[in-house]
């Protein structure tokens, strides 16, 4: 895609410190921070602060290989998105995704955990084009989102977001996501495959096995990152939105020497990291982001956390994050 867009690969990677080989090798992992690099540098060689806003890019480099085709195989676009929900670890463990219901339809909603760099708005507004790309091309419908919300600054051209989602974004939100209508959720989807879609959940289950993605833990933490900005999520709401009933749930951290109050604590921890090395938002908004009633926990969390307050920190993430 950055190819396409006229970037010197193989400069940029050199650049960033990437081994062009390790790029052809399907199971290779890349830290969150190294992409987000990535992303940065390719906007400052391409001088545009629109890289990757096209339908036609996100639809062609967009390729989620064996996810994408499970959910080709699903009965409905929703039943699609659940099972990307459930092996986005295949995709990226840096990522979250989830749906939130509305009158009108769902959330199709985008996070990202695991990172100290703040994420550019160019790769994360590239994912959610992406995605509804990909809810294109499975239903194979010219569906049109009701709404998108991005949690940047509105840019002085808003053209090539309307062009690109046929609408103009709700910028400065609370998080990244994309709504969709009931009707194009619940809309048979023309490939639909049931043995076929078996046959493609094996192997993604053997795939998540390997990576070691499949833990109960990482589930939880994810759900928990996508639930925190609306307050502190209950462990019953995370277990329901995992199908699981919540004593299975409690069972199953302990099984993994765990508990659901250990990774509540640990995904706040590194969710401030990420969030307070964005200078985009306030202390205030970061204490809300992390699903805290007042402030002043947060700030106790953050010294116990960090061994130091939140504004310190910040100086400290800022100056060493580059």
């Amino acid at each position: 895609m950055f190819e396409a867009e006229g970037v010197d690969v193989g400069a940029l990677l050199r650049d960033c410190g990437f081994d062009a080989n390790e790029l052809a090798k399907a199971e290779a992992r890349f830290p969150a921070d190294e992409i987000s690099l990535l992303w940065q540098r390719a906007v400052e060689r391409s001088g545009k602060a629109t890289l990757g806003l096209s339908r036609e890019l996100a639809a062609r480099h967009g390729n989620l290989d064996a996810v994408g085709h499970a959910m080709l195989c699903s009965p409905s676009l929703l039943a699609g998105l659940e099972r990307l929900a459930r092996y986005l670890a295949l995709v990226s463990d840096a990522a979250t995704f989830g749906m939130e219901p509305e009158l009108r339809g769902q959330w199709l909603c985008l996070g990202n955990i695991g990172s100290r760099r703040p994420v550019p708005r160019q790769r994360v507004e590239y994912g959610m084009l992406t995605m509804l790309m990909l809810c294109r091309w499975i239903t194979r419908h010219e569906l049109q989102p009701l709404a998108l919300e991005l949690v940047f600054a509105p840019p002085s051209d808003l053209a090539p977001y309307r062009e690109a989602f046929g609408l103009t974004p709700r910028f400065g939100a609370h998080a990244n996501r994309l709504l969709l209508a009931g009707a194009d959720l619940l809309a048979p989807i023309p490939t639909q495959h049931p043995a076929l879609a078996a046959l493609h959940e094996r192997l993604l289950e053997e795939q998540l096995a390997r990576l070691g993605q499949d833990s109960v833990r990482a589930r939880v933490c994810a759900e928990i990152a996508r639930r925190l900005h609306q307050g502190e999520p209950r462990r019953q709401d995370v277990a329901a939105g995992l199908g699981l009933a919540d004593r299975t749930l409690q069972r199953r951290l302990q099984a993994e020497g765990s508990s659901y109050l250990q990774l509540l604590d640990q995904t706040r921890r590194e969710l401030a990291q990420h969030h307070l090395a964005d200078k985009r938002h306030s202390l205030a908004e970061v204490s809300d982001l992390l699903g805290f009633v007042d402030t002043s926990n947060f700030f106790r969390a953050c010294k116990r956390w960090f061994g130091l307050p939140p504004a310190q920190l910040r100086i400290q993430l800022i100056d060493g994050g580059g």
